[in-house]
């Protein structure tokens, strides 16, 4: 089992109103440079949200949601910190509850 964190705002703000594209692939270049495995995702409506215990995250988050999902706590943080009006959390994966941390309810 594995620890992700995110950060998780409604999907018209974070993916519309944020500079968010830039901020990614900046990111990315980063990564690149250091050969770094990219560790970083963003995930439109995450099907975590529907684990009963995020289910008052949910509730603080306006619909439809999107995440940056990740496993590196340090760039959760710097991205809380970027884009302030985020929530922020983590949670444990696979579990009963959230067998696929990346999954989306999106319609594909």
């Amino acid at each position: 089992m594995a620890t992700y964190h995110y950060i998780l705002a409604s999907e018209k703000f974070l993916i519309e109103e944020e500079p968010l594209a830039e901020v990614l692939q900046e990111r990315q270049r980063h990564y690149a440079e250091r050969n770094q495995t990219i560790d970083f995702w963003l995930v439109r409506q995450p099907a975590f949200l529907e684990a009963p215990e995020l289910a008052s995250i949910k509730a603080q988050c306006p619909q439809p949601a999107a995440a940056i999902i990740s496993t590196n706590p340090q760039f959760i943080t710097w991205l809380k910190l970027r884009l302030e009006f985020v929530l922020k959390g983590s949670f444990e994966a696979p579990t009963a509850a959230i067998a696929d941390p990346l999954a989306s309810l999106a319609a594909a």
